[in-house]
Formats: structure tokens, sequence, C-alpha cells
């Protein structure tokens, strides 16, 4: 509603699988080369994301792809059918480190880089994969790749003029939620606060195409379009100091997305948390990464590196979250 419709269907939707189609214990751990945690706690998290495994387990990506070169989609099927069917405790995630520089073009070899930074690469270039055989696309048919449908939704802004009521809308796809945690203590709280009204006024006035000049006026983000894994990060890295917010931010085994929606009066839209990468540390600049990963057989695992032990979901609810993951 409000958005134009896609040209073109590039991954039919009725092919994402939810549930996870195989049931096991969690795979292997992944073995820590220096400074690496940030890329073994990331790719646990997308290798237990059920609909992106389904697919890459199911080896359709490789056997049609003619990409020369960097493919990100060829090397996740590689990775997590490596990880899910090793015989082994852990392995070493070497399809990914060689193209590590091809991931992020700023990534430098042995430095401790920013987990959230090296998921948006990732998750980008498995999208640029997915159109890698598709040119001149426009933007909503660029969003049904199979990678844009599990993780990608798109945001509504309103602004609203205060002189003469007029609304103008716009639409952003968005691959994940970064969250203001600096006067929240819950997940749900930061979202709250996401989706409340901001007022533009003074050198932020809003040209109104209706009144013809700068005037007050309200600016509200809501979800649009819900994605099916919903990617929330906690900002507790201060861009400019590279301090921490180190404090607890509550967040739930369930969610509903609802009160979050441009419709916000309709049927719940519940998702479930399935991952948890956590930060310990003082800074940005080091520390350590793990995550709380739940396995297809419904058991929660903690993953760090090459450590791979069964938790209860508990413990995976009480961290110092850094990026959660919900699926619906």
């Amino acid at each position: 509603e409000g958005m134009a419709p896609p040209k073109r269907i590039l991954f039919p939707p009725e092919k994402i699988c939810m549930v996870w189609q195989q049931r096991q214990s969690a795979g292997a751990g992944l073995l820590n080369v220096g400074n690496t945690c940030f890329l073994n706690a990331v790719l646990q998290c997308l290798t237990y994301t059920a609909p992106l495994a389904n697919y890459l387990l199911s080896r359709e990506h490789s056997q049609a792809c003619h990409q020369r070169g960097f493919c990100m989609m060829c090397i996740m099927e590689a990775h997590v059918n490596k990880v899910l069917h090793s015989s082994v405790s852990a392995i070493l995630p070497l399809a990914v480190l060689k193209v590590f520089r091809c991931i992020g073009e700023h990534f430098q070899p042995g430095r401790e880089e920013d987990a959230h930074d090296f998921l948006c690469c990732t998750v980008n270039a498995m999208q640029r994969a997915c159109l890698s055989a598709s040119s001149d696309l426009d933007s909503s048919s660029q969003s049904t790749t199979v990678v844009h449908q599990i993780f990608g939704g798109f945001l509504r802004s309103r602004v609203t003029c205060f002189s003469c009521k007029a609304i103008s809308d716009s639409y952003e796809a968005f691959l994940d939620v970064p969250l203001d945690i600096k006067a929240v203590s819950s997940l749900t709280a930061a979202l709250e606060d996401f989706v409340t009204p901001e007022h533009l006024d003074g050198e932020n006035c809003f040209k109104c195409s209706t009144c013809k000049k700068n005037v007050p006026a309200s600016k509200r983000f809501t979800v649009h379009c819900a994605p099916k894994v919903l990617t929330v990060c906690l900002k507790r890295f201060d861009c400019f100091t590279g301090g921490k917010i180190s404090k607890v931010v509550e967040y739930p085994e369930y969610l509903d997305l609802r009160p979050y929606m441009s419709q916000a009066d309709g049927e719940p839209l519940h998702y479930s948390l399935y991952a948890v990468l956590v930060h310990s540390g003082v800074s940005c600049h080091g520390g350590h990464y793990f995550c709380y990963t739940k396995a297809s057989n419904g058991l929660w695992y903690q993953m760090d590196d090459e450590s791979v032990e069964l938790r209860c979901i508990d413990t995976a609810l009480r961290q110092q979250a850094y990026l959660l993951f919900y699926a619906r």
C-alpha cells in the first residue's frame, strides 16, 4: 500500500521456508585466526537463520550461478553446508576469510572489526550476488531477491505539515533496524522511541509543497513492510569516541511488531528470538564477540569461536546484547 509494485519477481516468495527442513544439534564451532571473533559470531548467527540455511543447504544458488569471481552467496552456501555437515568440532571459515577484503574494502586482516558493520557488509554482498544476473531493476524488484525477502523490509517516513495538514510519505528499504538505547532499558521502549513523532521546526523546518514555504511539521517513522527476519542493532558504541554503553537492555523471547507498524491495528505480528550476538569489553576498539543461537533441534547454544556449548534460554536472554535476531 502506497508503494509501487515490483515489475519483476526475482525469487518466488512461496519457496522461502521459515521452519527448519533438517533437524539436528548445533554444527561446528569456528576457529579464531587472530581477532576474527566478530566474523565468527556473525557467521554463526547467519548459519542458524532457518530460511537462509534452508535455501543454502538446498545448493540451489550454486547450481544456477554464472557469476565469475567473487559471489557471496556461493561462499555462504559452502560455509553453511560445511558447518552443519561437519564431523569435527571446529572448522576454519576459510571460504569467508579468503574474500574478507571483497566483503568490505575497509576491513583490515588481523584487526578487530565491528560485528554490525561486518553483518551489514555480508548481507549487502549476498544481496548484490542475487542481483548480479539482472540489470536496470526498479527498487521494488530489487527487493524480491531471496536475501531481501528474508532480511528486508520497508520503513515509511510520514511528514505532516502543521499548517495545512498535508501528508508527505516516503519509503526506504532496510535490512536491519539500528535502535538508540541511551534513554531506554528495554527493546520495546527503544522501538516505542523509534516510532515516536519528531518535531521539525527552526532550522529543521519542512518545505511544504502545498504551503510553498518552510513550515513546522512532524515526522514519524513506522515499519511499513515487516521483514521475515528482524535484525536489530542496539547502538552501544559512540561513533566519535568509540566508548560503549554497557547497560542492561532487556529483550523478550517473543516480540509483537504490530504496534510499530504503519497499520498498527491488525493481527499481531509475532516474532521469536533465535540468535543474540554479544560484545564483552569497554570499547568498540577491543573486547570480544560471541553469540547464542537456537539450533534446528530447538535448543540454545553458546558459540564462542571454536567452543559450542548447550545453554538454557534464560542465559541467552540475560546478555549484554549488541545484535538481536528475530524470525516470524
